[in-house]
């Protein structure tokens, strides 16, 4: 076909264009203004609820609010989305031609698909903003994943938005499917260290199983919590060192909050020596009760418990109503101290591990190896 011939049938299409168009708005010149009519007040409407959106924002104290976040969602409504949906219905009210049907179908079609788009884009947004303002605590761990997140979120929104575009337009999205499907799996696998230790940080921030300053004990360490990073997280130990640990290894580990305990349980135990009276060893309970209420604990039980190679066995708990830890080190140290001037001032002793050895002759009779007005036994000490 020749440039002249391809001209002409342009024009020729074009002109039909303009006679179907001529006789459309002389035939429906009636709707076509009622339907324009509608379409201003939607437009106006639609305006009309962006401004007062933007208006709240303005005044908000509270900007991660959700009436906020859902208010920052509308803002971002576009012209072209309103200006779509007012033609959508001129069109559709009006019986305009086809192929004006047709055009304007296609445009509103990427105009809403788009507009979803954004909207649930600032919705998931704030709603990670709003979780970043209500704990100051991981506003620095949030704030630094805010990138990364509207990053993921942006891409995988636009790109579930292109594949419904297409797929309206009559396009096979199958193969693009398919290789979107595999590109994600092959990212996948080669950030998967990467995407484990930040979605373990998200989780530590929004589940909460500990927060920075709180003090847990997990495997076989404990310690203060320094900072929670995309990567890893640094607790300061009791004993001073630092320790690092990944945030996908410490979430596989059981976790135990000690800073959220509204007490603090103590076991004493406590020894005495066989020579101990039967009726002292009854005194020894309420002794012990006496001293843990009258500092400031609460007591728990206390009993008897088994014979010992060297002693008579009793054991001691009490609850110190702290969960600050220096407060209780103080109790139970007050409490243990308080329980030796007790038993010294009762004349209590404490059992230490002895071992009594006895003599005998060849023949098997028991003999005496010390001096006539010794010790009977001789007792070795450990």
């Amino acid at each position: 076909m020749t440039e002249s011939n391809k001209i002409s049938n342009v024009g020729a299409t074009v002109n039909r264009l303009v006679a179907e168009a001529s006789d459309w708005i002389s035939q429906h010149f009636i709707e076509l203004i009622i339907a324009g009519g509608i379409g201003v007040l939607i437009f106006i409407i639609l305006g009309g609820v962006k401004r007062l959106a933007v208006r709240h924002i303005r005044k908000s104290d509270n900007l991660t609010g959700y009436r906020t976040i859902i208010s920052g969602a509308i803002a971002r409504t576009s012209k072209f989305f309103m200006i779509m949906v007012s033609a959508q219905l001129v069109a559709v009210y009006s019986n305009a031609p086809t192929e004006i049907v047709r055009t304007i179908g296609f445009l509103f079609t990427i105009a809403v698909v788009l507009q979803i788009a954004i909207w649930v884009r600032e919705l998931v947004l704030g709603f990670f903003q709003h979780k970043l303002s209500s704990d100051p605590d991981q506003h620095e761990t949030l704030q630094n994943a805010m990138t990364l997140i509207r990053l993921l979120v942006s891409a995988v929104i636009f790109a579930i938005a292109a594949i419904v575009i297409l797929g309206n337009l009559g396009v096979d999205v199958t193969g693009l499917i398919a290789g979107l499907g595999v590109g994600g799996i092959a990212i996948g696998l080669a950030a998967q260290g990467i995407f484990s230790d930040l979605f373990a940080a998200l989780s530590i921030i929004f589940d909460k199983p500990f927060k920075r300053g709180e003090t847990i004990s997990y495997d076989n360490s404990s310690g203060t919590i320094e900072k929670i990073g995309l990567k890893s997280t640094r607790l300061r130990a009791i004993t001073g060192e630092e320790i690092i640990i990944s945030n996908t290894n410490l979430l596989d580990k059981e976790i135990t909050n000690l800073t959220r305990l509204a007490r603090r349980r103590t076991r004493f135990g406590i020894g005495v020596i066989y020579q101990t009276k039967p009726d002292d060893a009854r005194r020894i309970p309420d002794i012990l009760k006496t001293i843990v209420e009258a500092n400031d604990a609460v007591f728990i039980r206390c009993g008897f418990v088994g014979f010992g190679d060297s002693s008579i066995n009793f054991e001691l708990d009490f609850d110190i109503m702290s969960s600050d830890y220096d407060t209780v080190f103080n109790g139970r140290h007050s409490i243990g101290l308080a329980i030796l001037q007790k038993f010294n001032e009762e004349g209590l002793e404490f059992a230490y591990p002895t071992q009594t050895i006895f003599t005998a002759a060849p023949d098997g009779e028991m003999i005496l190896p010390y001096p006539e007005g010794g010790f009977p036994v001789r007792i070795q000490e450990n």
